[in-house]
């Protein structure tokens, strides 16, 4: 028997930017928030995704009664095809664009369960067990998005989702915050609020700034326009659609994720065009450049996205020229500031114009900044607080509002991934001393955890230092080598320059082996001997460590 408890188990989303999954839990009873994906880093070298560890749940899937989608980003859902059959395929509950969005993924994996799925709409409550959830509207960069209010045993417990408290969005009703004040009348235990903006001062940007900007540019542009953004802001792509109707533009959609979430949103009525607005790329070439507008993935400088395609003359419809003209209405990624950099680089020396949000308003991030977090703090009034979404900083930044709002020092979790917060009936809080396990898990191709950190230590090491493979042939009988050993480099040195160093590599190896055959050593006792010294003798020499492989063969 579980203890009568009230326990928030973060399985990813804490000190991370992605992977969201938490878990609400009352004695044996269980409710799932999210189950999301995070995409490769630098430490993470050719992975596809990372997605949260659900060993704890694994061992517990009996318990579940369903799992809350808050919206449709991959943050959010992306892990679902990965992780939902192994805890039992439990009910689904959100948004219509969210289950299409979500539907749609897991028909990519035609092996996986069916999914049961549960349309919820503003302001509808449902019963999970000991849990009552309740849905409330909150503005993001994608529609159809909705925070929860979880009434437990012990008190009520409010997420956020990811939210931005906007008065003039585009496409969709604007925070209301009567809503927000009556969910707070009824008393609030735990707020739990997104922190990704929370190093930023003051207050996001409203959606209709931004297209109102995108109106003005669209205005003065003569020739074609490229627009890049994320294919999951909707709203963004129904104001280019729109815009470009006002200045007699076709579009072309191009990038196969911006295609898919483009026919779910039309099929839901989320995104409206006009009939001839939207063309396909083949007949672009029947109007001037002037009346074509190309909606496109790749602001991030993908290789393998559209405008990518487009820039390496790889699209077998469109190439950039000049007197185009380039809009990436996108914030950069962490970490992609990089390719973002060639990307501009690119199209400005193929002779196109650029605009990008650092030279004027032509983007806003979908997440509360400071003003907004304090403001949601002080509409809510939580007896406790514990800032979610974000790297550790973030959350640190937002634990830091919530205590110049009044928030006692002692009330505030700042904790990571695996530490669990609970509460008596007495509504007393404390914070696992030791976190569960939830070390993160690699997905790489069909391949779900096998990828673990000692294969990403020798992925990290081959793309540093290269790999060096010695082959010897030892005759049996005498123990001698025949021969001279070969040797295989990638990605270390360039043989033909490097013959002097090759000579007393083999030199080496010809002295390990015939020092070994004497002692009658056995070849599992020479290889390893090999690849150490050989490991010691290159760096000696070269001051770099590739991976050696010794291939040691008995004739």
């Amino acid at each position: 028997m579980y203890e009568e408890k009230l326990r928030i188990v973060p399985l990813g989303g804490l000190g991370e930017v992605g992977r969201n999954m938490m878990i609400i839990e009352w004695g044996d009873d269980a409710v799932i928030i999210d189950i999301g994906l995070n995409f490769p880093e630098e430490k993470t070298p050719g992975v596809d995704y990372v997605i949260p560890n659900i060993s704890y749940l694994e061992k517990n899937k009996k318990r579940i009664w369903g799992v809350i989608l808050t919206h449709g980003h991959y943050d959010h859902i992306g892990a679902i095809p990965y992780i939902l059959d192994k805890i039992g395929n439990p009910p689904l509950f959100g948004s219509a664009l969210t289950l299409g969005i979500t539907q749609r993924r897991q028909e990519e994996f035609p092996l996986k369960p069916k999914l049961k799925t549960n349309e919820i709409k503003e302001g509808d409550k449902i019963e999970l067990g000991p849990f009552t959830a309740e849905f409330f509207h909150q503005n993001h960069n994608v529609p159809d998005g909705h925070g929860v209010v979880i009434e437990t045993p012990v008190g009520n417990i409010v997420n956020t989702s990811d939210f931005k408290f906007d008065l003039t969005p585009t496409n969709a009703p604007p925070t209301n915050f009567d809503r927000l004040n009556e969910i707070a009348s009824r008393g609030i235990l735990l707020l739990m609020s997104d922190s990704t903006g929370a190093e930023a001062e003051g207050r996001s940007l409203s959606e209709k700034l931004i297209s109102e900007n995108m109106d003005a540019l669209f205005g003065k542009i003569k020739g074609r326009i490229i627009t890049a953004t994320f294919a999951s802001l909707i709203n963004r792509l129904q104001d280019i659609i729109t815009i470009s109707e006002k200045y007699g533009r076709k579009v072309v959609v191009e990038g196969f994720g911006m295609k898919t979430n483009l026919e779910i949103a039309r099929n839901l009525g989320l995104i409206k065009s006009k009939k001839g607005t939207i063309i396909a790329a083949e007949k672009a070439a029947d109007y001037p450049d002037n009346k074509i507008t190309i909606l496109s993935t790749g602001a991030q400088g993908e290789g393998n996205a559209a405008l990518m395609r487009i820039l390496s003359g790889q699209h077998r419809n469109f190439q950039l020229k000049k007197g185009d003209s380039v809009i990436l209405s996108s914030s950069v990624i962490p970490g992609n500031e990089r390719s973002v950099q060639n990307l501009k680089d690119d199209i400005m020396r193929q002779g196109a114009d650029i605009f990008h949000s650092q030279m004027m308003d032509i983007h806003a991030k979908g997440h509360a900044q400071q003003d907004e977090l304090r403001d949601m703090i002080q509409i809510m009034s939580p007896q406790y607080f514990l800032p979610i979404h974000g790297q550790y900083s973030m959350m640190a930044s937002h634990a830091k509002i919530a205590r110049e709002e009044g928030v006692p020092q002692n009330n505030i979790a700042l904790i990571d991934n695996g530490f669990i917060v609970s509460f008596d009936k007495e509504r007393k809080m404390n914070i696992s001393k030791r976190p569960l396990s939830v070390a993160p898990v690699m997905v790489d191709g069909s391949g779900i955890g096998d990828v673990g950190g000692v294969v990403l230590h020798d992925r990290m090491g081959l793309a540093e230092s290269g790999i060096f493979v010695v082959i010897a042939v030892i005759d049996k009988k005498t123990r001698k080598i025949k021969n001279s050993p070969d040797i295989i480099s990638r990605g270390f040195v360039y043989l033909r320059e490097s013959q002097v160093l090759l000579t007393e590599v083999r030199k080496k190896i010809m002295e390990i082996i015939s020092k070994g055959g004497k002692q009658n050593k056995d070849v599992k006792e020479i290889k390893p001997e090999i690849k150490s010294k050989i490991e010691s003798f290159l760096y000696s020499k070269t001051g770099r460590r590739p991976m050696v492989l010794p291939v040691v063969i008995e004739i």
